[in-house]
């Protein structure tokens, strides 16, 4: 989906040992064909699970600063911010 940010999944260093999958408490990754993906990306919560308990480090779960009063703020939080 356009605008959502997810944690980014390199498939490159992933062993698609499936932890991921197991412990994202949204159920929003699965196990595809390739490795890893979003199969619901809206119901990511951004927890960083997956992140941290990938034990190849292939999964990154990037941020957006926005300081307060930044106009580049919308109702809903930043631009391009999490579903």
């Amino acid at each position: 989906m356009a605008g959502c940010v997810v944690p980014y999944i390199d498939l490159e260093s992933c062993t698609r040992c499936g932890v991921c999958v197991d412990v994202c408490p949204a159920e929003a990754v699965v196990m595809g064909l390739a490795g890893p993906e979003f199969s619901d990306p809206e119901a990511c919560t951004y927890c960083t699970l997956c992140e941290t308990l990938c034990p190849e480090g292939a999964i990154a779960c990037g941020f957006v600063i926005v300081w307060e009063g930044d106009s580049r703020r919308g109702a809903d939080g930043p631009e391009g911010g999490v579903c």
